[in-house]
């Protein structure tokens, strides 16, 4: 199929200029596809999938693998919707995303394309590109709706704002099927020929060693990577390292000038939502002041929706803003290139600040946990008859969090059998840290359960 949208067209545009040129290494510093290569594997891919209609979802579940842009390309050019799935989620998640956004197939390692029974959605006439999944109001998923355009000027802000060209060489141990990796690994080699280390070993020690070994330029990290980094002896030199960001969770100022100290390079913080891509980048990195995300990432406009308080919400406006919700619809939070984020900002010199959330939706490393989610499975526990998850800092920063709940019980429990229960059913991130066993949940004056009060008493 010929290509008609942008990425296809920049893509084309980039294999003909690199096509020889290598565009994904393994660890070991090896050659695992070529630029031209990966359209091969996609148009080996097309033969694959050519019995799914256009407009179909298609779920990728393949953790960091080398056929990810080759599969994004062959959907691209069959008119279908890539619905990225992280490999960590339990069964039970999986299928329960699978039917919402009504997947007609599921790709799994090894290329599998396991058919799905779920009716195609009826688009009208509005195809996106991709579906991005993200915690609802409810216990259940929903996903964000995104064109090829929006896609790629998410590439265009993130490699503009922070400097990265296809001279650099990305290390890759974010997952792909998150946001941050989507926009920071994927697309930039598609669209700007960044190529990139693919690693599936997220153990801090071997990651560190595989970015000196791979020569690898931008590392897109999380805070708990640095903090392990920071802790290590026998380091090895990193000389070719020059551009280091945090994203997911707040960068406690700590690890970012014991970083500085150790490897000689800054960290740069990058603020930004499932639903819009990047919001913020810290440009210089003086890193100085806690939950400072520094200023909006180029060609995106930050509103202050109450200009005259100290903190407030703000409006996001840029053309990578996604399409809407899927399959409900939230015009207020997401719509129009608006996104309103649920975090509350504040102003410092040029740039901002994150001081809290108005939201429950609880954030673990990067990760948003909807509290409905824990107290539903809690609930289905033999004898819980109430159950409240909120979440507690972890450590340092204001954004990164633990889960933590309260139940009450008709019967004798101990937390651990709670925990175990949930591990059964939930994905390690959502499972609880610790499960207060009490004798009723505190409410405030007007009798109503506050999970941010619950988190400062349970501290």
């Amino acid at each position: 199929m010929k290509a008609t949208d942008g990425l296809l067209e920049r893509w084309e545009t980039i294999l003909a200029r690199k096509g020889d040129a290598p565009a994904i290494f393994n660890t070991r510093g090896q050659i695992n596809r070529t630029f031209r290569a990966i359209d091969e594997y996609a148009c080996k891919f097309e033969s694959k999938i050519d019995s799914f209609a256009a407009g179909s979802v298609i779920a990728v579940q393949i953790g960091n693998h080398e056929d990810w842009p080759s599969i994004l390309i062959a959907c691209l050019r069959r008119g279908m919707i890539v619905l990225p799935l992280e490999q960590s989620i339990s069964d039970q998640q999986r299928d329960a995303a699978a039917k919402i956004c009504r997947a007609s197939g599921i790709i799994e390692r090894a290329g599998k394309v396991r058919v799905l029974e779920h009716e195609q959605p009826n688009w009208q006439g509005n195809n996106p590109a991709l579906l991005k999944l993200t915690s609802g109001t409810t216990a259940a998923p929903r996903a964000i709706r995104f064109g090829s355009e929006q896609l790629l000027a998410d590439c265009e802000q993130i490699c503009d704002t922070m400097g990265v060209s296809d001279v650099d060489l990305n290390f890759g141990v974010i997952p792909i099927s998150h946001s941050y990796g989507f926009s920071n690994l994927l697309t930039p080699l598609i669209a700007r020929g960044v190529p990139l280390v693919l690693s599936q070993d997220r153990t801090p020690r071997a990651v560190l060693a595989d970015i000196a070994k791979t020569d690898a330029t931008v590392f897109p990290g999380m805070p708990l990577f640095y903090q392990a980094f920071c802790e290590m002896k026998n380091i090895p030199p990193l000389p070719k390292l020059r551009v280091c960001i945090s994203a997911g969770a707040p960068l406690p100022i700590a690890t970012a000038k014991k970083f500085r100290d150790k490897f000689a390079l800054p960290i740069h913080s990058f603020y930004g939502a499932s639903e819009c891509g990047g919001i913020c980048y810290d440009r210089e990195a003086k890193n100085e002041i806690e939950g400072f995300v520094g200023s909006p990432m180029k060609d995106v406009d930050l509103e202050m929706i109450e200009p005259g308080a100290e903190t407030s919400q703000v409006r996001v406006r840029s053309a990578a803003v996604g399409d809407g919700y899927f399959p409900d619809v939230d015009e207020e939070k997401l719509g129009n290139g608006v996104f309103v984020p649920d975090d509350l900002l504040a102003r410092h010199g040029s740039g901002f600040k994150i001081v809290g959330r108005i939201s429950d939706v609880i954030n673990v490393a990067g990760k948003k946990v909807n509290p409905a989610e824990i107290e539903e499975r809690l609930l289905h526990f033999p004898g819980v008859r109430q159950a409240v998850a909120f979440g507690r800092p972890a450590g340092a920063g204001l954004r990164n969090e633990e889960v933590a709940a309260c139940v009450v019980a008709n019967v004798d429990l101990r937390e651990n059998e709670l925990m175990e229960f949930c591990r059964t059913a939930l994905s390690g991130w959502q499972v609880p840290k610790r499960i207060f066993i009490v004798d009723s949940i505190p409410t405030n004056e007007r009798g109503k359960i506050s999970r941010r009060e619950l988190a400062k008493r349970f501290r």
